[in-house]
């Protein structure tokens, strides 16, 4: 039964009512039924976007300066994206040649910050020097073209058998400079 058939049964049993009173009841009825029109199920808040086999390049002057691949990306409503794949991450220098790599569990981009974070069994290798950084967590941006984290690493040099603890830093996109926070390490010294 409907609020407007429930409302006619009303009115031929209660024949003595004011218009006042009547027009007040059928203000109510009507109300709460428009109520019940209006109520959706929640919003969704999943991704609106996934891809598989993700590759996205950053060059510079038409020279490619990072490549990162993963096997998926979800990306969202506010443009937020996230990598709940392992990630690889190649770093190249003006010759376009690959002087780091990085792999991490798992990632996912700010698009408010313009940062990517990487997380999880973070290793970064520089093929040069032969240096191998590990943490749980590191952050780049490629408006500043830093790669920063706060989180505590390692640094081991396998030429030398040198390694640096520290408990955050921050380093060019390419690792070719890296200032470390709170810094300890173990070292080798020849000399006189």
């Amino acid at each position: 039964m409907d609020a407007l058939t429930s409302f006619q049964a009303f009115i031929k049993q209660h024949k003595q009512l004011s218009p006042f009173y009547i027009v007040i009841v059928l203000g109510v009825l009507l109300s709460s039924c428009e109520d019940k029109k209006k109520k959706v199920g929640a919003l969704y808040t999943g991704p609106v976007e996934i891809i598989s086999d993700v590759q996205v390049k950053y060059s510079e002057q038409g020279k490619i300066k990072v490549l990162m691949k993963t096997p998926r990306s979800q990306r969202f409503q506010n443009d937020n994206q996230i990598f709940p794949d392992t990630i690889n991450i190649s770093f190249y220098d003006t010759l376009s040649r690959v002087i780091t790599r990085l792999r991490s569990d798992s990632g996912r981009y700010d698009k408010s910050a313009d940062v990517y974070i990487v997380k999880g069994n973070v290793r970064v290798v520089k093929s040069e020097t032969q240096e191998i950084m590990t943490t749980s967590e590191l952050s780049w941006s490629p408006r500043t073209r830093k790669v920063f984290t706060d989180k505590p690493l390692a640094v081991r040099n396998n030429r030398t058998s040198e390694v640096t603890n520290a408990i955050g830093m921050d380093a060019e996109q390419d690792f070719t400079r890296i200032k470390f926070r709170k810094a300890t390490g173990i070292y080798k010294f020849s000399g006189p």
